[in-house]
């Protein structure tokens, strides 16, 4: 199965929603300018929505790309405050390379609105009701594990 890092994020009162979405992008992107933070410096003020909503802390900020799975979580309250569960660390691999998506968890009654604000400005960045299981690892777990190699027939030749 592929590896899944995993980051954790001070929010607030630790940071406000939009600093936070800052943060994730400067990991994401390796704090590089381009094409890929342009698309997510686009969509700002609707994950910041999202963060504020304090959707991170249930469910993860899922991000693919052609490496890696990436799941980010925020922290909120006095968990924020403390931060002792923190790990704002750089990934070891670029989070963002090839065919990349970042779908954001979201409460349902917000759910119809994001998406719609967010298919105006592309759909690498895509919001999924956070109680579902689209987008969690156990999905992708679940993907990896109906991958068989038939032995056999790799052999033949």
């Amino acid at each position: 199965m592929s590896t899944v890092a995993s980051r954790t994020f001070v929010s607030t009162p630790g940071r406000d929603a939009a600093r936070t979405w800052t943060a994730i992008m400067d990991l994401l992107t390796r704090g590089q300018a381009g094409t890929a933070r342009d698309e997510l410096l686009s969509v700002s003020g609707i994950a910041a929505s999202v963060i504020a909503d304090q959707a991170p802390k249930k469910a993860a900020i899922v991000v693919t790309c052609d490496g890696p799975r990436t799941r980010i979580y925020c922290l909120y309250d006095d968990d924020a405050v403390e931060g002792t569960e923190a790990n704002e660390e750089p990934l070891g691999f670029d989070p963002l390379r090839g065919d990349w998506h970042v779908s954001l968890p979201c409460t349902a009654d917000d759910l119809a609105w994001v998406q719609r604000a967010l298919k105006k400005h592309g759909d690498r960045v895509t919001a999924r009701d956070l109680d579902s299981t689209r987008g969690s690892d156990e999905a992708y777990a679940e993907k990896a594990q109906a991958l068989v190699l038939d032995a056999g027939g790799f052999l033949r030749t």
